[in-house]
């Protein structure tokens, strides 16, 4: 599909879509439009490619144009994180257990698919302005004052429980040991071994082929069951009168 801008205006924020007849469409700009433009070169290209004016090239405007209906930049960073959060979908589940599991699943799944937003997330300074991107927050607080943390608790455990899920996603991109995926990191893995092998790390040499056997899949379950257990043993010593579903 070609997309040009209008002739009698090339700074319009409006970009034109020849339809059969020869007629133009006339499209205009949104910031939903812009944000999801920018969510996808983000996903294709990195989070350094996302620039005014590339956002602009994408959509078939001038980069002034964005500027109708985004501050800056950085708006624009702000609203992909919102985006992403608020496609969050919230899982279904009788207890509290299976919630938890299945919202550290759902949230694995969306960083995955958007890695570059976990900086985004992890650096933002300036307050969420969309509610829908907050659901996730509501819903993952709820779960756990159902399992009867108190709400200090709770809010410790939203920390908690996130910064697993942040940290075994980071991992699982680059820094785990285990799981090679291509030549390159068998080699960069053997290499770690046969060190390993030759220094004094008895330790470390005897968990080395339990490292480079890591199912990332088991190892995230593993980490769960770990953080569960946690936040059962919790609720129970605090409030054991409170409900456990």
């Amino acid at each position: 599909m070609n997309e040009s801008r209008t002739a009698a205006n090339p700074g319009s924020d409006v970009h034109v879509t020849p339809e059969g007849g020869g007629r133009p469409r006339r499209e205009p700009l949104s910031r939903e439009r812009i944000i999801r433009a920018a969510l996808r070169i983000m996903d294709e290209e990195g989070l350094e490619a996302v620039t005014m004016r590339r956002v602009g090239r994408d959509l078939g405007v001038e980069a002034m144009s964005l500027y109708n209906h985004v501050r800056d930049k950085e708006d624009i960073l702000d609203g992909i994180s919102e985006e992403v959060l608020g496609d969050f979908r919230m899982p279904r589940a009788d207890h509290w257990v299976e919630a938890a599991r299945l919202t550290a699943h759902e949230f694995r799944r969306m960083l995955l698919a958007h890695p570059n937003v976990m900086r985004l997330i992890t650096e933002r300074e300036k307050p969420f302005t969309n509610p829908d991107s907050l659901q996730i927050y509501e819903y993952t607080l709820g779960l756990f004052r159902s399992a009867g943390l108190a709400p200090a608790d709770a809010a410790r455990a939203f920390h908690v429980f996130g910064g697993y899920i942040l940290g075994s996603v980071t991992m699982e991109l680059g820094l785990m040991v285990g799981g090679p995926r291509d030549e390159a990191d068998a080699q960069s893995h053997q290499e770690m071994a046969r060190l390993v092998a030759s220094a004094d790390l008895p330790r470390l040499r005897e968990a080395m082929p339990f490292l480079m056997d890591c199912d990332v899949e088991e190892q995230f379950e593993f980490g769960l069951d770990l953080l569960i257990e946690g936040l059962r043993t919790r609720a129970a010593s605090t409030s054991p009168s409170s409900p456990t579903r």
